[in-house]
């Protein structure tokens, strides 16, 4: 049997965990009842410091199913560690994480699964067919900062980096070691694989839609933004070092034009030591421009190290077959109507 653990972090989710719990658990019984050679074998609640009672649901929620296990922080860390603490808790073949507020249905977890086995991959992201906010400023602002780091960065994939996902075990969990304090999570599994593809399905943030609240204050988001622009290799760095060689270049080719112009015509330069203190500036200008580009490359490269960023990791997908057989058999599952893009090959 092939295992899936649901990881839910948990901060202000009092009106909603039961319902989740309850709706995981008829994902559950469907699952069993069509003789699937998978299921959800752990339903992990992470308390994140919560502000209402939510610690103490998920504790009942523990007692009353033996597949639910509550863990709590000792103090809010936010959804980031928690999710992270949540992965390293887990024991199963597949991971899902998602949120608290029922934004992500439990209930699509199968086709994120027979996305990520149709295509061969070891993360599939959940993305919203429409703005999710339905907030004008708060998803524009969401995609803007996406395409800016996009371009920064040179990685797509940050494009569809989303909260709700389904990640292959054994690379979440070596991710979820791997991630320090200021490692953005998302890019430390893009560490691990280029198998990454994504499915849109209608997601709703439905709390922040009906009272304009979320679990991010203006903080957090900063927070966010920040632990992923650390986690990149800013890639549009190394503009610095080209521009400092290129000022290098032409400084030696404006000595040569100078030093001609001075030998064949005097005349055509009136202004003595003018030609020779600009070149003498772009010069020394674009070696500093240049060694500091170098200088930030080279620190660059020691964050990733920090952050743990590996040279290599080993993965077992021969459960795959298994997975692909039974969704093959079954025309209902294998026929669902997902969009989907694969954003990085298959490698």
């Amino acid at each position: 049997m092939i295992s899936i653990s649901i990881v839910v972090p948990v901060y202000s989710g009092e009106a909603y965990l039961r319902e989740l719990c309850e709706r995981v658990d008829s994902v559950r019984s469907n699952v069993i009842n069509a003789g699937a050679p998978f299921g959800v074998s752990e339903l992990i609640f992470v308390e994140d410091g919560a502000r209402d009672a939510s610690g103490t649901i998920i504790d009942d929620l523990g007692s009353e199913f033996d597949w639910v296990k509550p863990f709590h922080l000792s103090r809010n860390y936010g959804q980031h560690a928690a999710t992270v603490a949540g992965i390293v808790r887990s024991s199963g073949d597949w991971v899902v994480t998602m949120d608290e507020d029922l934004q992500h249905p439990p209930e699509e977890i199968e086709g994120l699964l027979l996305k990520a086995v149709s295509l061969g991959s070891d993360v599939v992201y959940a993305n919203p067919e429409e703005p999710v906010h339905q907030s004008f400023m708060r998803d524009w602002t969401s995609k803007t900062f996406k395409s800016l780091m996009v371009r920064l960065s040179g990685n797509q994939d940050i494009t569809v980096f989303n909260s709700f996902r389904l990640i292959r075990g054994s690379i979440a969990r070596e991710a979820s070691h791997a991630c320090g304090h200021s490692t953005y999570f998302d890019m430390a599994l893009s560490w691990f694989t280029q198998r990454i593809s994504n499915v849109t399905m209608c997601l709703k943030d439905e709390r922040y839609i009906a009272t304009g609240k979320s679990g991010y204050n203006l903080k957090s988001l900063f927070s966010h933004a920040r632990r992923l622009l650390f986690s990149t290799q800013v890639k549009a760095l190394r503009v610095g070092s080209a521009i400092g060689g290129l000022a290098i270049f032409l400084a030696f080719l404006f000595s040569a034009v100078v030093i001609v112009t001075k030998l064949i015509d005097p005349s055509l330069i009136p202004v003595t030591g003018w030609p020779s203190l600009m070149i003498t500036i772009m010069f020394f200008g674009g070696v500093s421009i240049f060694l500091t580009g170098l200088v930030i490359e080279y620190v660059s490269i020691l964050i990733m190290d920090t952050h743990g960023k590996p040279h290599y990791n080993f993965v077992d997908r021969s459960s795959d077959k298994m997975l692909a057989d039974y969704f093959q058999s079954n025309s209902t599952l294998s026929n669902r109507d997902y969009a989907s893009n694969v954003r990085s090959g298959n490698k």
